[in-house]
């Protein structure tokens, strides 16, 4: 009997890994759409290639300081897997498989950030070393035992070791590589790049509502507690529909129209916000939390505009923004009857909980905007960091690899 329950678990979570695996195809979608066809082919062959990259750095260094013996900092056992420890009761090649597809998730993000302007070789060494070496320190610091697991930080599914490391290190290159051109003018006002597919756009968003099923509920990492993989689900879903909902009635007020591209990063606005408390929460809190971070992300995304910060899919408004506001949600919402070490501020647990959340959720921040910093930089002194201006104007598509993503057809650009 343990064998078939074993077997179950173990299948459960490859099929979540799958899931989260096809999300992948999700950013992609999204990010090609949210910019303009000259870059297509550009940033389709960043989000493959950096799944590659993150399976081949996570295999051989990644997994070892994410989950191996060590200190509170790194873990230091289980290079190439070699000696390594399944994290669950089930196959450690499963196990791997699901954190991968997770690392690859969090490597992903920052394409959309930097997207249009950045060199192909750049974003190689990038995706390498964020998935071999930043992952997976802060996945050691929460999920593989390190010093915010023994201060009872928590982060069910990844708000912050996911999205707000991903959203950082997304804002953190795009402060250096600086803005595209055309998109600010001389007086300080901000022009509209528009994406050249919405339909396109709208596609990857539900591949990635589709895949955050396998995101939430796949970390239960065992089928034995259906009432928690439910809830679970109920409350992804609900966040990312208030999230949607309110994202658009923000921007319908703000600029007199429902922006269907403003709405679905609502929505993601939701998921991103709902991943770490998504465990610890009634579906009422997911949606006052999914409502919160759709707000949150059309400000967000005007901030960013002011300051001159060109971000072209929003990737620091979904996944930077929202990584820290859910992962500060659970000690607002959070419940010990439902696994949380204390009872969030609505249920009468002062500021105990909060207390570490934030102390996780910041530390986590500064650690990845140096670590980013440094890396970036090291980049640009070494490889180099942007493309030429030539090649910024004609597409990175033709610049970079020698083919357009829609052959046969003339496209005319003004910037």
């Amino acid at each position: 009997m343990q064998d078939i329950i074993r077997g179950l678990d173990t299948v459960w979570v490859l099929i979540a890994a799958f899931l989260v695996f096809f999300m992948q195809a999700g950013f992609g979608m999204v990010e090609a759409g949210f910019i303009r066809a000259k870059n297509a082919c550009n940033i389709l062959t960043k989000n493959f290639l950096d799944f590659c990259m993150a399976s081949l750095g996570f295999f051989a260094f990644g997994y070892a300081i994410m989950f191996g013996v060590g200190n509170g900092f790194m873990g230091f056992s289980g290079w190439f897997l070699s000696g390594a420890q399944s994290g669950a009761d089930i196959p450690l090649y499963a196990f791997w498989l699901f954190q991968a597809a997770f690392c690859g998730a969090a490597a992903t993000i920052v394409a959309g950030g930097m997207a249009e302007r950045m060199k192909f070789p750049a974003y190689l060494i990038y995706s390498f070393l964020i998935s071999a070496i930043v992952y997976p320190i802060v996945g050691h610091w929460v999920w593989g035992g390190g010093w915010l697991a023994g201060l009872g930080f928590a982060d069910f599914a990844g708000s912050t070791v996911v999205h707000a490391l991903g959203g950082t290190a997304a804002l953190v290159g795009t402060m250096i590589l600086g803005p595209r051109i055309g998109k600010y003018n001389k007086d300080g006002s901000a022009n509209a790049i528009a994406g050249h597919s919405i339909p396109l756009a709208s596609l990857g968003v539900f591949i990635l509502w589709f895949g955050w099923f396998g995101f939430n509920p796949g970390s239960t990492l065992s089928v034995g507690n259906g009432d928690l993989i439910a809830r679970v689900a109920i409350n992804t879903n609900l966040a990312a529909a208030l999230g949607g909902i309110f994202a658009m009635v923000v921007v319908w007020k703000m600029f007199g129209k429902p922006d269907l591209s403003m709405a679905m990063n609502g929505a993601l606005a939701g998921l991103v916000a709902v991943t770490a408390p998504c465990a610890f929460i009634e579906p009422w809190a997911a949606m006052i939390i999914g409502a919160i971070g759709g707000i949150l992300v059309v400000f967000a995304v005007i901030i960013l505009d002011k300051l001159h910060i060109d971000d072209p899919v929003g990737a620091f408004p979904v996944h930077g923004v929202n990584g820290i506001w859910g992962t500060l949600a659970i000690g607002i919402f959070g419940q010990k009857a439902l696994g949380l070490a204390n009872n969030g501020l609505f249920y009468g647990g002062g500021f105990s909980q909060f207390n570490i959340q934030l102390i996780g959720v910041v530390a986590a921040v500064i650690f990845v905007a140096i670590a980013m910093g440094i890396i970036f930089k090291l980049i640009e002194k070494f490889v180099g960091l942007r493309v030429t201006r030539e090649e910024e104007l004609r597409g990175l598509d033709i610049g970079e690899h020698g083919l357009e993503a829609y052959a046969d057809f003339q496209i005319f650009t003004t910037t």
